[in-house]
C-alpha cells in the first residue's frame, strides 16, 4: 500500500442542502494532502425501506439538525478509519458496515456513513491522481449518458400527494442525438419551448433552482393536458422523434391505506390500482413517455412487473427497490421494472451501491443515477463510470457542466447511446 493514500483525517460538518435543509458534509484527506468531499442530504420522497439517517430531534432546525450524525463521524468513524488505505473502498466501507452493526444504519446513522463513503471514493481517485469516473470504472469508462431536463413538478394541483414533496415531476429526455454536448442543447431547445407555451397557455413561468414550472390548482383539470402541452413543445422545438417524456410518480405517497387507493394524483378522482394501471396504459399509447419511475405503491412488486411486461418503456424502481440488492432480487424474481434507481444515500455506502448496480446489469436491468441526495456533479462521474447510459436530468444543470467536462477530456474516445440507452 503506497503510504500516501493512507487516511490523515475524517471532518464531517452540518451545512445546507439545495432544498434548504441540512446536509451532513464529509472531507477525507490523506497523508499525500490528497482528499474528497461528499454530501448527504435527505430526499423530496423517501421510501420506506431505505437506511435510517441519523438526526437531532427537538426545535432546532426542525428536528432536521445534524450534531449527532456529525459527532459519530468525528468521534467514532474517523479514528478507526485513520490509517486505512483511502483506495481500498470496500475495506473501508466494511469497516463502517461492522462499526454501525445494524442492517438500517441506525446507529451511525445512513448519512453519515454514506458522506464518508462518496468521499473516501474521491479521496481515493485524488491520490492516484484519476478522474473519479475513471476510478470507478477504470479505461472502459467512456460512455456518456442520455439526459434531460426537468419540465413540471407540483404535488397539489388535486388536493393529494401532502408526502410527495412535489412529485410527480415531468422532465424532458433528449434521446436523438449523436452526443451528450448536442443533447444538452436538444434539453435547452425544448425547454424553451415549452416554456414559451406554458406562459401563454397559462401564464406560468419557471420558478425554483431547477427553474421548473408548478402548475397552480384549478387550472388544469387533469394531468393529460400537460401532455398534451409537452408533446407539443417537443414538435414545435423540431425535436419530434428525438426528446421523450419521463415522469417520476413517487406514487406511494399518494396512497391513502384507509381507502386502498391513490388520491389527488393526475386529476381529482381517487383511484384503484386497476384505475392507475389504465391511465398509464393510454399515457404510453397516445404521449411520447419513454420513462415512468415508482408508478406504484413501493411494495407492489407484482404491479410493477405487470406495467413493465405492458407498457413497453423503462419502468424504474426507487422507493420499490432503496438502491437495496435484496429488494431488487424479489423484484428480478416476479420481473419488476426493468431499471433501478440509484442513489448511494439510500443504501449507506459506495460498495452496497455498486453492488446493487451489478446486480442489476447480470440480470439485465438498466440503472439511471440521481443526484438529488447531495452527489451533485458527482452523479455524473458515477454514471460515466458505470457505463449507466441514461441519467435522471442532469442536461442543463451543474451535472450537465461536469458531464461537458468528462466528453472534452475523452474526445474521441466519448461514446453516447441516445435512446439504446434506456430499457427495454
Amino acid at each position: 500500500m503506497s503510504s500516501g493514500a493512507r487516511i490523515k483525517s475524517v471532518f464531517a460538518r452540518q451545512i445546507f442542502s439545495d432544498r434548504g435543509h441540512p446536509g451532513l458534509e464529509a472531507t477525507v484527506v490523506t497523508e499525500d494532502g490528497s482528499q474528497g468531499t461528499a454530501m448527504a442530504t435527505a430526499g423530496v420522497s423517501i421510501g420506506k425501506n431505505e437506511v435510517q439517517f441519523i438526526y437531532d430531534g427537538g426545535k432546532p432546525w426542525g428536528g432536521l439538525g445534524l450534531a449527532k450524525a456529525v459527532s459519530n463521524v468525528n468521534d467514532i468513524i474517523a479514528p478507526v478509519l485513520k490509517g486505512a488505505d483511502a483506495t481500498k473502498q470496500r475495506e473501508i466501507d466494511n469497516t463502517m458496515v461492522t462499526l454501525d452493526g445494524t442492517p438500517t444504519r441506525c446507529k451511525l446513522g445512513g448519512n453519515a456513513t454514506a458522506a464518508v463513503s462518496a468521499a473516501v471514493l474521491k479521496a481515493g481517485a485524488d491520490s492516484l491522481g484519476i478522474p473519479l469516473y475513471q476510478h470507478i470504472g477504470g479505461v472502459n469508462a467512456c460512455l456518456l449518458p442520455t439526459p434531460g431536463v426537468t419540465a413540471l413538478l407540483g404535488s397539489n394541483r388535486y388536493g393529494g400527494g401532502l408526502r410527495s414533496g412535489g412529485k410527480p415531476t415531468y422532465s424532458f429526455m433528449c434521446y436523438g442525438f449523436d452526443t451528450f454536448s448536442e443533447a444538452s442543447y436538444g434539453c435547452w431547445e425544448v425547454k424553451r419551448s415549452f416554456e414559451k407555451i406554458m406562459f401563454k397557455k397559462y401564464n406560468e413561468s419557471p420558478i425554483g433552482n431547477v427553474r421548473a414550472i408548478t402548475i397552480s390548482p384549478g387550472v388544469v383539470s387533469n394531468d393529460e393536458q400537460l401532455w398534451e402541452d409537452m408533446a407539443t413543445a417537443i414538435n414545435v422545438s423540431g425535436n419530434k422523434g428525438k426528446v421523450g417524456i419521463q415522469v417520476d410518480v413517487a406514487a406511494t405517497t399518494y396512497y391513502d391505506t384507509q381507502k386502498e387507493a391513490f388520491v389527488g394524483i393526475f386529476s381529482n378522482e381517487d383511484k384503484s390500482k386497476d384505475d392507475m394501471v389504465q391511465l398509464y396504459r393510454n399515457m404510453v399509447k397516445k404521449y411520447p413517455f419513454i420513462v415512468i419511475e415508482d408508478p406504484l405503491e413501493e411494495n407492489d412488486f407484482e404491479g410493477h412487473a405487470l406495467l413493465t411486461r405492458e407498457l413497453g418503456i423503462q419502468i424504474v424502481g426507487d422507493d420499490l427497490f432503496a438502491t437495496n440488492t435484496q429488494r431488487l432480487m424479489k423484484g428480478i424474481k416476479v420481473g419488476a421494472c426493468n431499471a433501478v434507481l440509484l442513489k448511494v444515500n439510500q443504501i449507506g455506502t459506495i460498495s452496497d451501491a455498486f453492488d446493487m448496480v451489478q446486480l442489476a446489469y447480470r440480470n439485465g436491468y438498466g440503472v439511471m443515477p440521481c443526484g438529488s441526495r447531495g452527489e451533485g456533479p458527482t452523479i455524473g462521474d458515477y454514471a460515466v463510470g458505470l457505463s449507466t447510459g441514461n441519467i435522471r436530468e442532469s442536461g442543463l444543470d451543474v451535472t450537465a457542466n461536469r458531464l461537458l467536462q468528462i466528453e472534452s477530456e475523452l474526445g474521441s474516445r466519448a461514446k453516447f447511446l441516445g435512446k439504446a440507452g434506456f430499457k427495454p
